[in-house]
């Protein structure tokens, strides 16, 4: 991803759902990321190796238009991703949607500014009892961290009104 604000337009749905036939009213991404960053629980879907779906709630930060967070590997979900890295990231809140679909990488961050910026943000846990330190995500495994980064992103604030899918610009 370059850092640029992803391409918005009006999603597809079927006939009967009311979404306006003007882009009047799409959302600016900077909403959406506002409930990105303050949001304390995300859900986060994959697929097993057989086909079967597997969603399992995550505590993450999201942070340089991406979402970290951290895991062990041999959890169910980061061994699904080890064969398929797609999934989909969402919002508990179904009223005001997020829903982002992206891979999921393993990734790491030695105690330097990425690890410091990465334990300040997972401060929203402190007083749930998680204080992980700059260095938590150092060294060869990185601390179990991943970092999902979203290809494709779709939000409504007020159905159908609002309705907005952005496109991210995804460097290969």
């Amino acid at each position: 991803m370059t850092g640029q604000d992803p391409i918005r337009e009006r999603p597809k749905f079927p006939a009967g759902y009311g979404l306006p036939d003007s882009t009047e009213g799409l959302l600016d991404w900077s909403a959406v990321e506002v409930r990105l960053i303050a949001a304390e629980h995300y859900w986060l879907a994959t697929v097993r190796p057989d086909g079967r779906p597997h969603v399992v709630p995550r505590w993450g930060v999201w942070l340089d238009s991406r979402f970290y967070y951290d895991g062990a590997p041999t959890t169910r979900h980061a061994r699904n991703l080890s064969v398929n890295p797609a999934c989909t990231l969402n919002l508990e809140d179904g009223k005001q949607s997020v829903i982002l679909e992206g891979v999921s990488e393993e990734s790491r961050a030695d105690a330097d500014d990425l690890g410091a910026r990465l334990a300040e943000a997972f401060s929203k846990y402190h007083k749930d009892g998680y204080e992980p330190t700059a260095d938590s995500w150092a060294g060869e495994y990185g601390g179990g961290l991943r970092v999902f980064t979203p290809h494709v992103a779709m939000a409504w604030f007020h159905f159908p009104t609002d309705a907005t899918r952005f496109r991210f610009r995804v460097e290969n």
